[in-house]
């Protein structure tokens, strides 16, 4: 990114001390300068905010012009409300913290949801890393082939998918039997038989989601899947529990780091921060 920008690089010394503690400092000058801090949050989550947090209330200290926080996965998204009550809602607490230790504006991507970006009192945006995904699903030879989001919420990267695939989309419908717990899938008004598959979700956690939607989709006839994610979280054996299913690969990118993050979004960071400063 900073070849791309012909930007100067900022050592940053950090190191974990043996009680668990982090620790920050900066090698080089940030005074009057803007200043981008790339950190994603994945995991270990609480490590990577509080890092996050001592870049940018530390950039600030030393005299940075500005503070603009990349944060390719931003962690605690998916707890953006009270499900039952008593819960914190995570993500509002994040969001204070940030905009507390001196960050002056956010970039994200596919945020878990965009009504999130609105609580934000700083610019805050997520872009999408799908168009890079979907040309990759294309580079494999999967030119036509249909996009599909294996549940409603992920149907808008399913769609923008289709626009550069050119297969067209649809999207796994999930209903829950309220006697025996079970849930059953199936593909909206679209035929997969005979058909290349691309499945695009926002991020793979435990893998369960992904693996029954390929699982139907090779029950159905469809003739390759592949899956591609912004955030290849992978929690245990998510992988093997998606490639076991039939999915021929999954693709992610390098939001988080993982062994199939093969799509990097550094340029469209690089894109963003060009227009930003």
């Amino acid at each position: 990114m900073a070849k791309e920008l012909g930007v100067p690089v900022v050592r940053v010394g950090f190191k974990t001390f043996p009680d668990g503690e982090s620790y920050i400092r900066f090698l080089d000058q940030v005074r009057g300068e803007d200043v981008a801090l790339i950190q994603s949050t994945h995991p270990p989550q609480d490590t990577n905010l509080l890092r996050l947090l001592l870049m940018a209330s530390t950039a600030k200290r030393l005299g940075a012009r500005s503070v603009i926080a990349v944060v390719p996965y931003l962690a605690y998204a998916r707890q953006d409300k009270e499900f039952l009550k008593g819960e914190a809602v995570s993500i509002d607490v994040v969001i204070r913290l940030i905009e507390a230790s001196g960050v002056d504006e956010l970039i994200t991507f596919d945020i878990h949801s965009e009504d999130i970006l609105e609580r934000f009192s700083i610019p805050a945006k997520s872009i999408s890393a799908v168009p890079a995904l979907a040309e990759h699903v294309k580079s494999m030879g999967l030119s036509g082939a249909l996009s599909v989001a294996p549940d409603e919420g992920a149907i808008g990267l399913a769609k923008i998918a289709s626009g550069i695939l050119g297969g067209g989309w649809s999207w796994m419908r999930k209903e829950r039997d309220r006697v025996t717990g079970e849930i059953r899938m199936w593909l909206e008004e679209v035929d997969a038989s005979g058909r290349d598959v691309a499945v695009f979700d926002d991020m793979v956690s435990t893998g369960g989601t992904m693996a029954r939607a390929v699982s139907l989709l090779k029950s159905s006839g469809a003739r390759r899947v592949v899956c591609a994610c912004t955030h290849p979280l992978l929690v245990g054996d998510a992988l093997s529990r998606i490639l076991g299913a039939g999915c021929e690969a999954l693709v992610g990118t390098d939001c988080v780091p993982s062994p199939v993050s093969v799509v990097s979004v550094s340029g469209l960071i690089a894109e963003e921060l060009r227009r930003l400063c």
